[in-house]
């Protein structure tokens, strides 16, 4: 359909731009059903004990190239492992991005640190200026968000944790193999941390990967998972190297990412294709900026992120989900400081404000609006659409021409 073809926006009571639904995402298939059947065969589902999650962290540390990989049950667990790697004292701080999930912040906090937010720049991530400015001499790490699909400024990163002497942990949940200045997220800092809850890029409905080429803390990285559990053989006294959770992923979620590992090479393929074809369309639509790409990084589209300047985000995105292209405004809707309840308070555990409330030497933060001004102005113009490896080329114009149907026709303000 065209534009010219129903010149009144469906909210106004027109034909929508597109009336059929976008096709359902599919991710599993006979080679899930085969690996999960022979896991329950083996009347053994215990990854430790097993042979699915080991041949899961091989494929995984294969595919990135990395020397370690350990699985666990969720991207949170796989970023509070590296976190619990790298072990920091109660009160230290890491530095990390306003828009986010509370996934990466709830880890932080469980390891008794404080979250120090650095602002945002026109790329969804953070400004690496700001992020210096952030650093102090309790600074333990900078965890970083590849936002939506789109890398961080990973070469300024690098340097800044370099010259800090200070972790530098990614956050690659939306993020699945995407490419930086020819590697790979997650293996240019210290430890990459994946998510493989549904959404994602490769998934097992839920769980969690956590890469590292450093030796050093690999083993640490292994017990964290298991409790601190060093698991000498055979039975008699037991010993636990440390305090730590339980996050062991079960033969099921193994089988099923052995088989994932084999896909998701192609699902990013197909959405940086399909993204890019967006962006393009998009070119010129006035009132709009298609989704920002980090110079020398590929997108890999978990969403797709449109910059809207001439009218609210919010009536953007209901008259855009008139026209048959389902749109969400603002995203997380705030900086996750005011979003998260445990943050915008300060109540933690039970009543108290630990670990924010200084009793380690450390800062007690106050997390309020104004503190990161550039996230709150680009929350307040961001529209998010969903974007898949299972739409064609034919779906994806189809979006560009409801967005500039709707640019073309509602007023501005």
């Amino acid at each position: 359909m065209t534009q010219d073809a129903e010149p009144t926006l469906a909210v106004d009571g027109g034909t929508a731009y597109r009336t059929m639904p976008f096709p359902a995402r599919t991710p599993f298939g006979d080679a899930e059903i085969e690996l999960v059947t022979q896991a329950i065969r083996s009347q053994n589902l215990f990854g430790l004990g097993g042979k699915m999650v080991s041949e899961f962290e091989k494929r995984f540390c294969s595919l990135y190239g990395a020397k370690h990989a350990v699985a666990s049950t969720s991207g949170t667990a796989a970023i509070h492992i590296a976190i619990g790697a790298v072990n920091p004292e109660p009160g230290d701080e890491i530095i990390t991005a306003p828009i986010t999930d509370g996934g990466t912040i709830v880890p932080i906090l469980y390891q008794n640190a404080i979250p120090v937010f650095a602002d945002i720049d026109n790329s969804y991530n953070m400004a690496p200026k700001n992020v210096e400015s952030k650093t102090t001499n309790r600074t333990k790490a900078i965890l970083v968000v590849h936002l939506f699909g789109n890398p961080c400024d990973m070469d300024a990163m690098v340097d800044i944790a370099q010259r800090h002497k200070v972790a530098l942990i990614e956050d690659c949940s939306q993020a699945h193999m995407t490419e930086y200045k020819g590697r790979l997220l997650g293996t240019i800092g210290d430890f990459g941390c994946f998510s493989l809850q549904q959404s994602k890029h490769m998934t097992t409905g839920d769980g969690g990967v956590t890469i590292t080429s450093r030796s050093d803390l690999s083993e640490r990285m292994m017990l964290f998972r298991d409790k601190g559990w060093t698991r000498k053989p055979g039975w008699g006294a037991r010993s636990y190297a440390f305090l730590a959770p339980n996050y062991r992923m079960t033969e099921l979620q193994g089988a099923v990412g052995i088989a994932q590992t084999e896909k998701v090479m192609e699902v990013v393929s197909a959405r940086n294709r399909l993204g890019s074809l967006l962006t393009c369309s998009l070119q010129g639509v006035p009132g709009i900026e298609p989704a920002p790409v980090t110079e020398g990084g590929k997108h890999s589209y978990w969403a797709y992120p449109l910059r809207i300047l001439d009218w609210p985000a919010r009536c953007f995105a209901e008259s855009l989900s008139a026209e048959g292209i389902p749109a969400n405004p603002g995203y997380i809707g705030e900086p996750i400081f005011l979003c998260m309840e445990a943050l915008a308070s300060r109540t933690t555990f039970g009543n108290s404000h630990h670990p924010l409330d200084g009793c380690h030497g450390g800062r007690v933060p106050e997390y309020s609006k104004g503190m990161c001004p550039q996230t709150e102005e680009e929350l307040s113009r961001l529209v998010v659409i969903g974007i898949s490896e299972s739409m064609s080329e034919e779906d994806i114009r189809d979006m560009a021409g409801a967005i500039r149907k709707v640019a073309a026709r509602l007023p501005k303000g």
